[in-house]
């Protein structure tokens, strides 16, 4: 049985998430410390009390999510996992390509906090508030999404910023050009089309500032050769050398998330089951939509790590 750990993005993030691994089990409670002390502040409190709008914010929300799926991994290897023995891949959705790297000790849980701090503010404030925006095409394939955004760019940005699976699509850019891709979108026969209640236009050209801050930062950041291989968002297959993995992690701030892509990659590889390591079951159901025979399983609680450790040693 070949094995993937995928990693969630922002959007899975909910009040309460690792509040019950922290009272359950002493190594997640060690992750959320060091990720505060890495930060300087009490992120666990925010993450486990809300408010809901301060946990929303990228620059809070991108640390806190990566601090839950690495605590379920602390507790994940404290049970008996060997990532290099069970695991072929791993792959992260957006942000959740730095827990996946961290997973893999490819970075520190601290560098990981920090570099997701980085990028949270980088990407909030390379566009003022009310320029840009984001919208869910459903119903129409890659392709004519694509070209729903050149259509409605007419000299703004809108681009394809996720493929997050068939008939899933999402455009980032420029508020109008996204509101027009909207409207395109109707009349190539989408099924729905509707503004994402998100704070910036994420994955598009509008992000370049947010790019140069975080090449800066990766620069100065020590990136390790990964116990297993990243499927990289930018090129919807695996990397291992430490180089490459900062170049693609800059060009992510910028480029589509392939993520439809990359599942199908690792199932031509072989992947047959796909753990959701961290919050939510975002990912599961992707990964249900694009490979239907694929077994999709979302580990959230104390329960799902001891079933998922029985299966492993089954």
């Amino acid at each position: 049985m070949s094995i993937a750990f995928t990693f969630p993005g922002q959007g899975s993030q909910a009040v309460g998430m690792g509040k019950e691994l922290a009272d359950t089990f002493p190594e997640a409670r060690a992750v959320f410390e060091e990720v505060d002390d890495a930060l300087g502040q009490k992120l666990s409190a925010i993450m486990w009390e809300g408010p809901e709008d301060e946990l929303t914010l990228t620059a809070n929300a991108q640390p806190a999510l990566m601090a839950v799926s690495l605590a379920t991994m602390r507790v994940l290897e404290a049970k008996g996992l060997n990532l290099q023995k069970s695991v072929s891949y791993v792959a992260g959705h957006s942000l959740g390509e730095y827990s996946a790297l961290a997973a893999a000790g490819s970075l520190d849980i601290g560098t990981a906090a920090r570099l997701l701090r980085a990028r949270g503010n980088a990407m909030q404030t390379a566009v003022p508030v009310g320029v840009g925006a984001m919208a869910a095409l459903l119903g129409l394939d890659f392709a004519v999404a694509h070209e729903v955004a050149e259509e409605a760019a007419q000299g703004q940005v809108c681009q394809a910023a996720n493929d997050n699976a068939p008939g899933q699509v999402v455009v980032s850019g420029h508020l109008a050009a996204v509101e027009r891709a909207i409207e395109i979108a109707k009349t190539k026969g989408a099924r729905r089309s509707v503004l994402l209640p998100v704070s910036a236009p994420f994955h598009c050209a509008l992000m370049a500032p947010a790019g140069i801050a975080m090449a800066a930062a990766l620069a100065d950041a020590d990136v390790r050769t990964p116990a297993v291989p990243l499927v990289a968002n930018v090129l919807a297959s695996a990397i291992s050398d430490p180089a490459e993995i900062r170049q693609r992690l800059v060009e992510q701030v910028t480029g589509t998330v392939r993520w439809r892509e990359s599942i199908s990659w690792l199932v031509e590889q072989g992947a047959e089951t796909f753990v959701e390591v961290g919050t939510g079951k975002v990912l599961t159901g992707m990964v249900r939509r694009i490979a239907r025979d694929a077994n999709g399983i979302a580990v959230n609680t104390p329960a799902d790590i001891d079933a998922l450790i029985e299966t492993l040693n089954g």
